[in-house]
C-alpha cells in the first residue's frame, strides 16, 4: 500500500485546518445567521435546521482537529471529502435552479458571498485533494529542511487561496457588471 510523506501530510493537515477551523468559527459565532443560510438553500428539512446549524460547525472543527490524530486521520480525511462534496451539491443544485442570490455561507456573516458555479468546482477539487491524507503516513523523521518546505508550501497555498478566492469571488463578478454597461 502506498504511504504519504509526513511533510506532505502535514501540509494537507495544516491547510485543511486553516480552511475548516475559521469556517466553523464563523458559523458557530453567528448560529442564527448560519441557520438562515441553511434555510435559504431549501435542502434541509425545517425540523432539522437548528440541529444542522449547530452540528455542521462542530463537524468542521472536529474533523479538522481529527486530521492531527493518526488513529482518526483516514476517517476524518474521507469525511471532509464527503462534506465538501455535499457542499458542492448544495451549491450546484441551487445554481442549477437559478438561485444564485444565496449566500454561500463560506465566509461568515461579515462578508456575504453569493453562490456560483465555480464554487462547485472548488469544493470538488478540495474534496479530491484531501484524499491522500487518508493514506498511511511514512514514519521517517522530519528534518529542518522539511519544516522549511512545509512553511513555504503553507505560505504559497494561503496566498494562492486568497488570490483565487478574491479573483473568482469578488473581481470577476464585478467585472461582469461592466460588460452590460457598454
Amino acid at each position: 500500500m502506498p504511504t504519504l510523506d509526513p511533510a506532505l501530510g502535514l501540509v494537507l493537515t495544516l491547510s485543511y485546518s486553516a480552511l475548516l477551523l475559521p469556517a466553523a468559527w464563523h458559523k458557530a459565532r453567528e448560529l442564527a445567521v448560519f441557520r438562515a443560510v441553511l434555510e435559504a438553500y431549501r435542502l434541509v428539512p425545517r425540523a432539522l435546521l437548528t440541529p444542522a446549524s449547530v452540528l455542521l460547525p462542530l463537524a468542521e472543527a472536529g474533523l479538522s482537529v481529527g486530521l492531527f490524530v493518526p488513529a482518526s486521520r483516514a476517517a476524518c480525511a474521507l469525511a471532509i471529502a464527503a462534506l465538501l462534496v455535499v457542499y458542492a451539491f448544495a451549491i450546484g443544485w441551487n445554481v442549477a435552479q437559478g438561485r444564485t442570490d444565496l449566500d454561500c455561507g463560506c465566509t461568515g456573516p461579515l462578508e456575504r458571498r453569493p453562490v456560483a458555479g465555480w464554487m462547485v468546482t472548488r469544493n470538488v477539487l478540495l474534496a479530491v485533494i484531501v484524499l491522500p491524507a487518508a493514506l498511511p503516513w511514512d514514519v521517517r523523521p522530519l528534518l529542518w529542511l522539511d519544516l522549511c518546505s512545509i512553511l513555504a508550501a503553507l505560505a504559497t497555498i494561503l496566498l494562492l487561496w486568497l488570490a483565487i478566492d478574491r479573483l473568482l469571488g469578488q473581481v470577476m463578478p464585478r467585472g461582469a457588471l461592466f460588460k452590460g454597461s457598454r
